[in-house]
C-alpha cells in the first residue's frame, strides 16, 4: 500500500525533498516506524507536505504531488496557515469560505483520478503559545473555523474525520502549552506523537 502524507510544515517536519525515504522528523516519520515494524514491507511511505502551505497552495501541486504518485491512502492535514498568513503587513491568507471550496475542489479531483484512493482528513489545531499570544483571540477563533471546515468537507464525501484540537487542549492541561506544541503551532515531538496515535487510529479503522 502506498501511503501519503500531505500537508503544511506539521507534516513537512524537515523532510528531505530529494530523498522520498527521509519523511522528516514528525507524525508521518513516526507512522513509518509503527506500520512498517508491525507490517514489514507492506507499506510504501511519501512525505509531501511543504512548510507554509495553504489550501491554495496544496490545490496547486495537486497533479505533481497527489495524481502523479498514485497513493492508495493519503491523509491531509491542512488550514492554520490560511488563518496565520492573514497575519502581518500583507496579508494572504484564505478566508473560511474558498477555503471549503478550494478543498472540495482538491477531493473531488482527486478521487475521479484515482477513485479508489482512501483519504482521512486531519483537523487543524491551535494553542497559545510564543507564535499565537499577540493575535490569539484571532487565531482561535480562525483556527476553529477551518476545523469546522475541514469536518464539513470529511462528512460532504463521507471520510474519516481525525479530532486533534479536543487533545490537545486536554494535554495541555497535563504540561505546559509548549511542551506540546512548541511555539503554539509547530509540535515537538510529543505533539507529534499524539498525532501518530490518532492517525492510527483512523488508518486501521479502515
Amino acid at each position: 500500500m502506498r501511503i501519503l502524507f500531505q500537508g503544511d510544515s506539521i507534516t513537512d517536519a524537515g523532510r528531505s525533498w530529494s530523498n522520498n525515504a527521509d519523511l522528516g522528523k514528525g507524525y508521518a516519520h513516526l507512522v513509518e516506524a509503527s506500520l512498517g515494524f508491525e507490517e514489514p514491507g507492506q507499506h510504501e511511505f511519501f512525505n509531501k507536505g511543504i512548510s507554509g502551505n495553504r489550501i491554495v497552495d496544496l490545490y496547486a501541486r495537486i497533479k505533481a504531488d497527489i495524481i502523479n504518485l498514485k497513493p492508495d491512502f493519503m491523509s491531509i492535514l491542512i488550514g492554520v496557515n490560511d488563518v496565520w498568513h492573514e497575519v502581518g503587513d500583507n496579508p494572504n491568507g484564505v478566508d473560511n469560505d474558498k477555503f471549503f471550496k478550494i478543498y472540495s475542489m482538491l477531493i473531488e479531483e482527486v478521487k475521479e483520478a484515482l477513485p479508489d484512493i482512501k483519504i482521512i482528513i486531519l483537523e487543524p489545531f491551535v494553542l497559545e503559545g510564543p507564535s499565537t499570544t499577540e493575535h490569539w483571540d484571532y487565531f482561535k477563533t480562525e483556527t476553529a473555523k477551518r476545523a469546522q471546515m475541514a469536518r464539513k468537507i470529511a462528512e460532504k464525501f463521507d471520510l474519516p474525520f481525525v479530532e486533534l484540537q479536543k487533545g490537545f487542549d486536554a494535554l495541555a492541561k497535563k504540561a505546559d502549552n509548549t511542551y506540546w506544541l512548541g511555539d503554539g503551532v509547530h509540535p515537538t515531538a510529543k505533539g507529534h506523537e499524539f498525532i501518530k496515535t490518532e492517525w492510527l487510529k483512523a488508518f486501521k479503522a479502515l
